[in-house]
């Protein structure tokens, strides 16, 4: 099988600078619109935002889309129209199943320092189900030079499970570290976000925020030229 790959550079991605909102776009997203860059699979959006201390997103609605957030820096306080109020912190993840319909708000929990996060929307799999919220805390030592799953279909797998035939992966990788991912459905493909530190992946580098799409293979490999961490999201190509 002839792996296919598409390469996204981070400097491709959408920008919008709002002031208290600093947002770059892997897919199209609100103003910005790239007839190329659609989604990847059921991968809809993905999103990495620094928001503002004590700024955020007022309640706005969603419905049948698997929400996944993941700070990466600083803490999100989240509130929706299930009664759920919770702080989301760097080193913990947290799913949203919008389902029928939902309402929520996210704002910055800290009044002094900024917040990064990968916001990440999967088209489900079911289609008005009823809405769920999920969270957990990882340990970064937990991914060091390994795959630590973060999500996938399965309620009763380690890590969080949404409505689609979709896993993530989260890997804190070494210099000279070599991975190999075996995807669990071969009709699906994986989307990489590489967060920082340089890596090769079937001969192109990969630096700070590049990311790339591969599908029609089994495994993907991953050799670490710095230390840095990396996102590995697979999802199904046809939905």
């Amino acid at each position: 099988m002839l792996m296919k790959t598409e390469f996204h550079p981070a400097a491709s991605r959408g920008h919008a600078h709002h002031g208290w909102l600093e947002a770059r776009h892997s897919f199209s997203f609100a103003s910005w619109f790239n007839r190329d860059r659609m989604h990847f699979g059921a991968l809809r959006v993905l999103n990495d935002d620094i928001v503002a201390p004590g700024m955020g997103f007022g309640k706005h609605p969603h419905d049948n889309m698997e929400i996944i957030t993941i700070p990466l820096r600083g803490s999100l306080k989240h509130e929706d129209s299930m009664g759920f109020s919770e702080v989301i912190h760097a080193g913990e993840v947290q799913v949203t199943s919008a389902g029928t319909g939902i309402y929520h708000s996210e704002f910055n929990a800290s009044t002094t320092e900024d917040i990064n996060l990968f916001q990440l929307w999967i088209f489900p799999n079911q289609q008005e189900v009823v809405p769920r919220y999920q969270q957990m805390a990882y340990s970064l030592s937990e991914a060091k030079d390994q795959w630590l799953q973060l999500v996938s279909p399965h309620s009763e797998d380690s890590g969080l499970w949404i409505h689609q035939n979709a896993w993530i992966h989260l890997c804190d990788m070494s210099e000279n570290a070599h991975l190999i991912y075996t995807l669990k459905d071969p009709h699906n493909g994986v989307y990489l976000m590489n967060i920082e530190g340089e890596k090769w992946v079937d001969g192109q580098s990969l630096t700070a925020r590049d990311a790339l799409g591969a599908w029609e293979t089994d495994t993907i490999e991953i050799q670490a030229k710095e230390n840095g961490r990396i996102l590995l999201i697979e999802v199904p190509m046809q939905f």
